[in-house]
Protein backbone atom coordinates (compact mmCIF):
# COMPACT_ATOMS: atom_id res chain seq x y z
CA UNK A 1 0.00 0.00 0.00
CA UNK A 2 1.39 2.80 -1.25
CA UNK A 3 1.89 5.69 2.09
CA UNK A 4 -0.20 8.45 0.37
CA UNK A 5 -3.00 5.60 0.36
CA UNK A 6 -2.78 4.39 3.38
CA UNK A 7 -2.67 7.90 5.21
CA UNK A 8 -5.86 8.77 3.50
CA UNK A 9 -7.52 5.56 4.69
CA UNK A 10 -5.98 6.18 8.25
CA UNK A 11 -7.05 9.83 7.96
CA UNK A 12 -10.91 9.02 6.41
CA UNK A 13 -12.70 8.63 9.51
CA UNK A 14 -14.86 11.58 11.34
CA UNK A 15 -13.93 10.91 14.87
CA UNK A 16 -17.34 12.17 17.12
CA UNK A 17 -16.42 14.81 19.57
CA UNK A 18 -17.34 12.80 22.60
CA UNK A 19 -14.48 10.20 21.51
CA UNK A 20 -12.11 12.58 20.24
CA UNK A 21 -12.55 14.05 24.19
CA UNK A 22 -11.94 10.11 25.54
CA UNK A 23 -8.97 9.73 23.08
CA UNK A 24 -7.61 13.20 24.58
CA UNK A 25 -7.95 11.90 27.56
CA UNK A 26 -6.78 8.24 27.03
CA UNK A 27 -2.84 9.59 26.21
CA UNK A 28 -3.11 12.31 29.12
CA UNK A 29 -3.25 8.94 31.39
CA UNK A 30 -1.09 6.82 29.43
CA UNK A 31 -4.33 4.65 28.12
CA UNK A 32 -3.52 4.03 24.82
CA UNK A 33 -6.19 4.75 23.06
CA UNK A 34 -7.47 3.63 19.53
CA UNK A 35 -6.78 6.07 16.80
CA UNK A 36 -9.86 6.90 14.65
CA UNK A 37 -9.45 4.37 12.02
CA UNK A 38 -9.27 1.67 14.01
CA UNK A 39 -12.34 2.50 16.11
CA UNK A 40 -13.94 2.95 12.95
CA UNK A 41 -13.70 -0.55 12.28
CA UNK A 42 -14.35 -1.67 15.56
CA UNK A 43 -18.05 0.10 14.93
CA UNK A 44 -18.33 -1.82 11.88
CA UNK A 45 -17.52 -4.96 13.17
CA UNK A 46 -19.82 -4.38 16.23
CA UNK A 47 -22.94 -3.33 13.84
CA UNK A 48 -21.83 -6.39 11.46
CA UNK A 49 -22.38 -8.76 13.48
CA UNK A 50 -25.30 -7.35 15.84
CA UNK A 51 -22.85 -7.74 18.84
CA UNK A 52 -25.12 -7.48 22.04
CA UNK A 53 -22.76 -8.77 24.01
CA UNK A 54 -18.89 -7.21 23.92
CA UNK A 55 -16.13 -7.51 26.04
CA UNK A 56 -12.52 -5.36 25.70
CA UNK A 57 -9.88 -5.65 27.41
CA UNK A 58 -8.13 -2.53 28.44
CA UNK A 59 -10.57 0.49 27.99
CA UNK A 60 -8.37 3.37 26.44
CA UNK A 61 -9.76 5.64 28.75
CA UNK A 62 -12.93 4.88 27.38
CA UNK A 63 -12.12 5.57 23.07
CA UNK A 64 -12.07 2.24 21.73
CA UNK A 65 -15.64 1.58 24.06
CA UNK A 66 -17.56 4.31 22.68
CA UNK A 67 -16.31 3.60 19.02
CA UNK A 68 -17.92 -0.51 19.99
CA UNK A 69 -21.24 1.02 21.71
CA UNK A 70 -21.43 3.35 18.15
CA UNK A 71 -21.90 0.42 15.74
CA UNK A 72 -23.78 -1.88 18.54
CA UNK A 73 -27.84 -2.55 18.79
CA UNK A 74 -29.26 0.10 21.37
CA UNK A 75 -29.53 -3.10 24.06
CA UNK A 76 -26.13 -3.72 23.72
CA UNK A 77 -23.93 -3.85 26.68
CA UNK A 78 -19.83 -3.23 26.98
CA UNK A 79 -17.92 -5.14 29.68
CA UNK A 80 -14.48 -3.11 29.93
CA UNK A 81 -11.49 -4.71 31.75
CA UNK A 82 -8.73 -2.44 32.54
CA UNK A 83 -6.16 -3.32 35.48
CA UNK A 84 -5.72 0.95 36.56
CA UNK A 85 -8.81 2.31 38.24
CA UNK A 86 -8.44 6.00 36.66
CA UNK A 87 -8.71 4.41 33.23
CA UNK A 88 -11.93 3.28 34.44
CA UNK A 89 -13.11 5.99 36.05
CA UNK A 90 -12.44 8.20 32.61
CA UNK A 91 -14.21 5.41 30.99
CA UNK A 92 -17.09 5.93 33.20
CA UNK A 93 -17.01 9.63 32.14
CA UNK A 94 -16.49 8.82 28.74
CA UNK A 95 -19.60 7.09 28.21
CA UNK A 96 -21.77 9.71 30.18
CA UNK A 97 -20.30 12.06 28.28
CA UNK A 98 -21.64 10.59 25.54
CA UNK A 99 -25.37 9.73 26.52
CA UNK A 100 -25.05 6.32 27.45
CA UNK A 101 -27.29 5.01 30.04
CA UNK A 102 -25.50 3.62 32.85
CA UNK A 103 -26.99 -0.18 32.10
CA UNK A 104 -25.05 0.11 28.71
CA UNK A 105 -21.99 -0.24 30.14
CA UNK A 106 -20.55 -2.43 32.79
CA UNK A 107 -16.75 -1.57 33.64
CA UNK A 108 -14.47 -4.35 36.04
CA UNK A 109 -11.14 -2.75 37.53
CA UNK A 110 -9.03 -5.97 37.88
CA UNK A 111 -6.37 -8.14 36.00
CA UNK A 112 -8.06 -9.43 33.03
CA UNK A 113 -6.48 -12.86 33.88
CA UNK A 114 -8.20 -12.76 36.81
CA UNK A 115 -11.45 -11.65 35.40
CA UNK A 116 -12.07 -13.35 32.57
CA UNK A 117 -12.33 -16.88 34.27
CA UNK A 118 -15.09 -15.56 35.89
CA UNK A 119 -17.51 -14.36 32.57
CA UNK A 120 -19.57 -17.03 31.27
CA UNK A 121 -18.85 -19.51 28.58
CA UNK A 122 -20.78 -18.76 25.12
CA UNK A 123 -22.20 -15.33 26.22
CA UNK A 124 -20.79 -13.05 24.05
CA UNK A 125 -20.61 -11.55 20.31
CA UNK A 126 -17.56 -10.01 20.17
CA UNK A 127 -14.33 -9.54 22.47
CA UNK A 128 -11.64 -7.02 21.65
CA UNK A 129 -8.06 -7.78 23.11
CA UNK A 130 -6.24 -4.68 23.51
CA UNK A 131 -4.11 -5.23 27.25
CA UNK A 132 -0.75 -6.29 27.95
CA UNK A 133 0.75 -7.17 24.84
CA UNK A 134 2.96 -10.50 26.49
CA UNK A 135 -0.17 -11.64 27.93
CA UNK A 136 -2.44 -11.73 24.39
CA UNK A 137 -2.30 -15.50 23.94
CA UNK A 138 -3.83 -16.26 27.49
CA UNK A 139 -6.58 -13.59 26.86
CA UNK A 140 -6.99 -15.10 23.59
CA UNK A 141 -7.84 -18.65 25.09
CA UNK A 142 -10.26 -16.89 27.22
CA UNK A 143 -11.72 -15.41 24.52
CA UNK A 144 -12.35 -18.37 22.41
CA UNK A 145 -14.52 -19.86 25.75
CA UNK A 146 -16.18 -16.85 25.60
CA UNK A 147 -17.55 -16.10 22.19
CA UNK A 148 -20.47 -17.93 21.21
CA UNK A 149 -20.51 -19.69 17.87
CA UNK A 150 -20.12 -16.91 14.96
CA UNK A 151 -18.74 -14.70 17.60
CA UNK A 152 -16.34 -12.30 16.80
CA UNK A 153 -12.50 -11.76 17.99
CA UNK A 154 -10.76 -8.71 17.48
CA UNK A 155 -6.84 -8.21 18.94
CA UNK A 156 -5.37 -4.68 18.42
CA UNK A 157 -1.36 -3.77 17.56
CA UNK A 158 -1.03 -7.34 15.71
CA UNK A 159 1.65 -5.43 13.51
CA UNK A 160 3.16 -4.03 16.38
CA UNK A 161 4.95 -1.14 15.16
CA UNK A 162 6.17 -2.46 11.80
CA UNK A 163 8.15 -5.02 13.87
CA UNK A 164 6.01 -8.30 13.34
CA UNK A 165 6.25 -8.69 9.56
CA UNK A 166 9.98 -8.18 9.80
CA UNK A 167 11.34 -11.79 10.35
CA UNK A 168 14.73 -9.97 11.27
CA UNK A 169 13.17 -8.79 14.49
CA UNK A 170 13.04 -11.10 17.20
CA UNK A 171 12.55 -9.31 20.46
CA UNK A 172 9.96 -11.12 22.90
CA UNK A 173 6.67 -8.94 22.52
CA UNK A 174 7.57 -9.20 18.76
CA UNK A 175 7.77 -12.77 18.82
CA UNK A 176 4.75 -13.75 21.28
CA UNK A 177 2.55 -11.55 18.47
CA UNK A 178 4.14 -12.63 15.25
CA UNK A 179 3.86 -16.66 16.64
CA UNK A 180 -0.23 -15.81 18.31
CA UNK A 181 -1.18 -14.37 14.71
CA UNK A 182 0.06 -17.68 12.49
CA UNK A 183 -1.48 -19.60 15.05
CA UNK A 184 -4.99 -17.83 14.78
CA UNK A 185 -4.41 -18.05 11.34
CA UNK A 186 -3.83 -21.64 10.95
CA UNK A 187 -6.62 -22.62 13.82
CA UNK A 188 -9.29 -24.73 12.07
CA UNK A 189 -11.95 -23.10 14.18
CA UNK A 190 -11.74 -19.56 12.73
CA UNK A 191 -11.83 -17.39 9.39
CA UNK A 192 -8.82 -15.33 10.19
CA UNK A 193 -7.00 -11.62 8.39
CA UNK A 194 -4.89 -9.52 9.55
CA UNK A 195 -6.24 -5.61 8.49
CA UNK A 196 -3.19 -3.22 8.24
CA UNK A 197 -5.69 -0.76 9.84
CA UNK A 198 -3.74 1.65 12.72
CA UNK A 199 -1.23 -0.81 14.24
CA UNK A 200 -2.51 -4.28 12.65
CA UNK A 201 -6.34 -5.63 13.45
CA UNK A 202 -6.51 -9.04 13.76
CA UNK A 203 -10.44 -10.36 13.36
CA UNK A 204 -11.19 -13.79 13.44
CA UNK A 205 -14.84 -15.32 13.75
CA UNK A 206 -15.22 -18.60 15.51
CA UNK A 207 -17.04 -20.84 13.30
CA UNK A 208 -20.78 -22.00 13.93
Amino acid sequence: MRPTTWAYAEEFPTEPEAIEAARRRGDELGATPVAPAVGAALSVLAAATAARAVVEIGSGAGSSGLWLLRGMPRDGVLTTIDIEPEHQRAAKQAYASAGYPPQRTRTIVGSALAVLPRLADRAYDLVLVDGHKPEYPAYVEQALRLLRPGGTLVLDNMLWHDRVGDPAVRDETTVVLRDLGKQLRDDERLVTTLLPVGDGLLTAVLRG
